[in-house]
C-alpha cells in the first residue's frame, strides 16, 4: 500500500512538472496602448535592414502539439547613437509567412489557411490579401532584471498596440544586428481569434492557444 501511494505521488509530480513546462510563457508580452513614436537625435546613424538576411520566426501550439514558421521583413532601418539604439522601424511582409515543420500538401493547406485563403477563411487568421503587411515601431528603450527591452508599436491586420520584449545588439563596422529572445503575445489581442476558447465556446480540445512565439533577428548596413 505503501509502495503504491508513493508511486501514485511520483506520477502526479510528474504529471504536474509537465503541466507547469507546458504553461510557461516566454518573457510574456502585455499589450497595451499604442504610444508616441520618438524621433532619433539628428546625429544618429541610420543602418537600413536587409530583408534576405532578417527573420522572425514563430511558433504556435495547440493540445495536440505545435508548428512552427518564418516571416521575411520588408524593409526597415534602425537609428543609432554611440551604440545605442535611438529608434526605428520595421515592414512584416505576411504574404511571405512560411510554415516549417510541415511539408508537402499539409504544409500548404497549413500555410494558405494562415494567409486566408479559401472561401469562408479569410479572417481566421491574417488575411494577408486585406493586410499584406505589418509593422513594429519602436517607441523606448528600457532596462531591466540586467536585460535592454525593446519598446514599440505592433500592428497586425489594423490593429497597433504597445509591447515590451528583451533584445541585444551589437555593430561591428558597417553591419548591425538587432536579436530578440523569444518572447510571447497574445494573438486575440490583434483580433486574430481562430481556435481561441478565450473567445469561442465549445471548443473541447480543438482550440489553439492564444499566445504565440516570436523570435526576431535582424541585420542591418549602415546608409
Amino acid at each position: 500500500m505503501k509502495t503504491k501511494l508513493i508511486n501514485i505521488l511520483a506520477v502526479t509530480a510528474l504529471i504536474f512538472s509537465v503541466f507547469s513546462c507546458k504553461s510557461e510563457k516566454k518573457n510574456e508580452t502585455e499589450a497595451a496602448a499604442a504610444e508616441e513614436v520618438k524621433e532619433a537625435p539628428a546625429a544618429a546613424v541610420t543602418y537600413n535592414v536587409d530583408p534576405t538576411a532578417s527573420t522572425i520566426e514563430w511558433t504556435g501550439i495547440k493540445p495536440t502539439g505545435k508548428h512552427t514558421g518564418e516571416l521575411n521583413l520588408a524593409d526597415g532601418a534602425v537609428k543609432v547613437e554611440d551604440g545605442n539604439v535611438k529608434s526605428g522601424s520595421f515592414t512584416i511582409d505576411m504574404t511571405s509567412i512560411t510554415v516549417t515543420d510541415l511539408e508537402g500538401e499539409e504544409k500548404a493547406s497549413l500555410e494558405g489557411h494562415l494567409k486566408g485563403e479559401g472561401e469562408d477563411k479569410e479572417d481566421h487568421f491574417f488575411n494577408v490579401a486585406k493586410y499584406p503587411t505589418a509593422s513594429f515601431e519602436i517607441t523606448g528603450i528600457n532596462e531591466k532584471e540586467g536585460k535592454t527591452y525593446l519598446e514599440g508599436n505592433l500592428t497586425v491586420k489594423g490593429v497597433k498596440k504597445n509591447i515590451s520584449f528583451p533584445a541585444t545588439t551589437a555593430i561591428e563596422g558597417d553591419n548591425m544586428t538587432l536579436n530578440t529572445e523569444v518572447f510571447t503575445i497574445n494573438r486575440t489581442e490583434w483580433g486574430v481569434n481562430y481556435g481561441s476558447k478565450s473567445v469561442f465556446d465549445n471548443l473541447g480540445d480543438k482550440f489553439i492557444n492564444d499566445d504565440i512565439e516570436l523570435k526576431i533577428s535582424v541585420k542591418a548596413t549602415k546608409a
